[in-house]
């Protein structure tokens, strides 16, 4: 019976992004990514087959991995972009979590389920975007809206306000947390290099079940992307090899049901751009 309510709210879920959809390319309005289509290209995408030591999730260490880096999760994910007259962009995506460290509610290894639509607008070197966002897992359904706002320069500034319209099944309560992210970017022969650092600021402490509110968690990372040409033929398309580590500062306060309070993360996967 639990399976059946699952698959009913996941089923209203998609029919909820369906109806965004329909408003927003009637022309009403991450963390998700978010995919900018080529000025020559209607309709662009990225599937990435990513392998993560950790799900952080604004720094709560969801299956709580801790100092482990031996128990990886698989995360595909695959967003759509479409450009839209007036510097509008309109995405659509998915993104997934499979593993089997418990048992799973929806089925087989699947824990998690996640959905979202995107309307962004850029003007020049700034791009604002807004994001609805439906994670689906433990039999419950989390609702998310991000807005974003991006500076297209040297240090790549962003701020994304983050906020949890339905906790679902979230060790929480609904809340909005405010990150302030940057990321610089070096290219060494076909090799790209990328540092982001970001600081997320908690507005409400019980967000992940806390006690306080103010900074929850610092992130710093170096990520690298190698392209794939020389050894997949460009007709299958745009292969990239990413691989990298971030390191988490979080406060036990704030995000209390961490087993470590800093912890080590690691990545590698397959990005393809169409």
């Amino acid at each position: 019976m639990k399976m059946k309510n699952y698959r009913n709210k996941f089923q209203t879920s998609i029919l909820a992004l369906a109806l965004a959809t329909g408003v927003s390319q009637a022309g009403t309005t991450e963390e998700t990514t978010m995919t900018t289509a080529p000025a020559d290209d209607v309709v662009s995408g990225v599937l990435k087959l990513d392998y993560n030591s950790h799900f952080i999730s604004y720094g709560a260490d969801v299956w709580n991995d801790g100092a482990s880096l031996s128990d990886p999760t698989f995360n595909p994910m695959l967003e759509l972009a479409f450009a839209l007259p007036s510097n509008f962009t309109f995405t659509l995506g998915s993104w997934m979590d499979v593993n089997n460290k418990v048992d799973s509610a929806i089925g087989g290894s699947l824990q998690e389920v996640d959905v979202w639509a995107g309307l962004a607008y850029t003007y020049e070197k700034l791009t604002v975007s807004a994001t609805y966002q439906s994670w689906m897992y433990a039999n419950d359904d989390e609702k998310i809206l991000d807005v974003k706002f991006a500076y297209d320069c040297l240090l790549a500034p962003s701020l994304t306000i983050h906020h949890r319209l339905d906790q679902g099944a979230a060790a929480g309560n609904e809340g909005t947390i405010l990150v302030l992210g940057v990321s610089h970017s070096i290219e060494t022969g076909p090799v790209t290099f990328s540092f982001p650092v970001n600081v997320a600021y908690f507005l409400d402490g019980d967000f992940h079940g806390g006690s306080d509110e103010g900074v929850g968690y610092a992130s710093v990372g170096a990520q690298a992307a190698v392209p794939l040409a020389p050894v997949i033929d460009e007709a299958f398309g745009d292969w990239t090899l990413n691989a990298g580590a971030t390191y988490y500062f979080t406060d036990d306060e704030i995000i209390p049901n961490n087993d470590e309070k800093d912890l080590l993360t690691a990545n590698v996967g397959l990005a393809l751009s169409f």
